[in-house]
């Protein structure tokens, strides 16, 4: 039922490449054809969010239906880019599902109580990867209703 979901642009923050690749080809598998962008550090994020630095020409940075999130990451890690992000009233209306490799409950609360729409442990295969893009897409794309894009983004 792929073709009810609505077309969502993604951003994901995340500082290795490897991981950056493999959610691009667990999204291909899963038929997820929304449009990925992939920033590497909570900084990166917000300047695509607030189209600052690189990403200010317009179309270069569309505003995103859902930020995929790690948290370790170098310059500003993912807990203070969701503080951010959360704090600023034109960007806390975004999703945001902390994907990571961290199972320590003081990083699990830590991100519900800045903002947290979900928290994901990062699969240790590329199949669990896919098969957490295919929930995504279910959840975030098919089941739930998300707000329209704010005119202007």
């Amino acid at each position: 039922m792929l073709s009810s979901a609505k077309p969502i642009t993604i951003v994901m923050a995340e500082d290795d490449p490897d991981d950056r690749l493999l959610a691009q080809e667990a999204m291909e598998e899963c038929m997820l054809a929304n449009s990925l962008y992939c920033v590497e550090n909570g900084e990166e994020l917000l300047d695509y969010l607030r189209r600052r630095g690189r990403f200010s020409e317009p179309g270069v940075a569309p505003r995103p239906g859902l930020i995929l999130l790690d948290l370790n990451m170098p310059r500003m890690d993912g807990r203070e880019a969701l503080r951010e992000i959360k704090a600023d009233s034109e960007l806390r209306s975004i999703p945001v599902v902390v994907l990571t490799t961290s199972k320590a409950e003081e990083d699990i609360v830590r991100s519900y109580d800045l903002g947290a729409n979900s928290y994901v442990t990062k699969p240790l295969t590329f199949e669990g990867l896919v098969d957490v893009m295919k929930t995504l897409r279910r959840y975030w794309f098919e089941i739930i209703e998300l707000p329209d894009t704010p005119r202007g983004q």
